[in-house]
């Protein structure tokens, strides 16, 4: 998985260690004068304690996660040098983007669980990716030219295709495809049928309820049925390698030609990402330039 994921797609530029570092760090921290001995594990009678475990992950581990906090305070340094502040809000929309994009609350949190993150970690790994991209902003140039080029060499992903907005009941044979077809004839309510007859047990329950689709979305004969219907209309029965279909158009969408001033925000930001990288590595050296950096670990 990847948690990483956020508005139109946002690629990340730090590294996952930078996420980590709150789990990481934290288990990393080592008592300055224990009175005991504390032990995080055993093997029988074998103990392995905190010193071994500490010292076991700084040889591992040690030098790339202190890079990451290195820069994780370079980039803090920079923020408040450059008076860019992240608002709540601002790191509240992003944390909804991605719990979204991982199908809603407790999807996301079983994802981080997985990976043993919290949503704090999570907080400061959005905090800091919406800090560095201001830092960025200095660094990336996109001209009208651009977007217009990005424009004419995409304009098919921005166009709008014709939608069907369509439910369905789907059964084994053709028998009971004609006879729900008949009490749909009769009166019977669309949603009621699907949810007793359908054994299409993904949307049955919610009246069989498909969403709008375009073409190429579903197996030719249910397509050419739905997309030659009407809205309000109830087809015969529909074949196809699944079985038999009643279709219900709920409603259609016209195919639909996008103009470049619709969109022209969202190619900027495209563009912005697809430069990030780039502008990162020189905003990096140019940053390191500025500070003092004393790395004990990578020299001992």
């Amino acid at each position: 998985m990847n948690l990483t994921k956020g508005k139109n797609g946002r690629k990340i530029i730090l590294l996952m260690l930078v996420l980590a570092l709150g789990v990481f760090a934290g288990a990393c921290e080592k008592a300055e004068e224990p009175s005991e001995v504390e032990v995080v594990a055993k093997i029988n009678d074998v103990e392995i304690t905190k010193d071994e475990f500490y010292s076991y992950l700084l040889q591992q581990n040690g030098p790339e996660v202190l890079e990451a906090l290195i820069l994780e305070k370079m980039i803090m340094m920079e923020m408040e040098a450059n008076d860019i502040e992240v608002s709540d809000e601002a790191l509240q929309e992003e944390l909804n983007e991605m719990k979204n994009s991982y199908g809603g609350e407790e999807a996301f949190q079983e994802a981080i669980q997985y990976y043993g993150f919290t949503e704090a970690s999570v907080m400061n790994n959005i905090k800091l990716n919406l800090g560095i991209e201001a830092l960025m902003e200095p660094y990336i140039d996109i001209t009208e030219d651009e977007v217009l080029q990005y424009f004419i060499q995409n304009k098919e992903e921005f166009d709008t295709s014709e939608q069907v907005n369509a439910s369905h009941i789907l059964v084994d044979t053709e028998e009971e495809a004609r006879d729900i077809k008949q009490q749909l004839d009769d009166g019977g309510d669309f949603a009621e049928l699907a949810a007793e007859y359908s054994k299409d047990a993904s949307n049955a329950q919610q009246g069989g309820a498909l969403g709008f689709f375009g073409k190429g979305r579903m197996v030719a004969p249910f397509e050419e049925a739905a997309f030659g219907m009407e809205p309000g209309e109830i087809s015969d029965p529909v074949q196809t390698d699944f079985g038999f279909h009643i279709i219900r158009v709920e409603d259609k969408t016209e195919a639909q030609e996008t103009k470049l001033e619709d969109v022209s925000d969202e190619i900027k930001d495209i563009l912005k990402q697809e430069k990030m990288n780039s502008a990162y590595s020189v905003w990096y050296e140019d940053v390191q330039e500025k500070y003092k950096v004393e790395n004990f670990i990578l020299n001992n």
